[in-house]
């Protein structure tokens, strides 16, 4: 049998891999993933389109008080494009949000099926790894570990 993770060869006994560490008898999945609700934009909708008049109201009404206190109307044609190119942004960028929502939740309720639990293969065999000979063999974790210990154990003195 061979590691899922670092593709060693290890017996059928071991829990963990003795060269990486990798857990070889991994537990399921065991919760249940619940599908989420679709997204209902209608409220959004509706606020952002009172939004969208009440501001048109504004900026029509400014204009016009501005119109008849003399402003150039030049001066005053460009404070109309440039607030309408805001708000009709402000309105495209959310829009945008709400179809990459509403694509979101369709593409994931399309590729949620019945929940089904998967069991496990304990030690499923994996194949050896393609990448050839390695030149020196490498420690386990515990002898590594066990080798970081051995200077705190020496008695001084010696």
């Amino acid at each position: 049998m061979y590691c899922s993770s670092c593709g060693i060869e290890v017996t059928q006994e071991l829990n963990y891999c003795n060269r990486c560490g990798t857990n070889l008898n991994p537990t399921p999945n065991l919760v249940p993933q619940m599908p989420a609700p679709p997204v209902k934009l209608t409220g959004p909708t509706v606020a952002l389109g009172a939004t969208v008049v009440m501001s048109l109201v504004v900026i029509f009404t400014g204009a016009e008080n501005l119109a008849s206190r003399g402003i150039d109307a030049v001066a005053l044609s460009w404070m109309i494009i440039i607030s309408l190119a805001m708000i009709f942004g402000v309105v495209g960028l959310f829009i945008r949000l709400w179809l990459r929502l509403l694509t979101n939740s369709s593409s994931n309720i399309e590729a949620q099926r019945p929940y089904q639990l998967k069991k496990p293969q304990p030690n499923a065999q994996i194949p050896a790894p393609q990448t050839g000979p390695m030149n020196a063999p490498i420690s386990s974790v515990t002898d590594h570990t066990t080798r970081t210990f051995e200077p705190v154990y020496r008695e001084r003195g010696k």
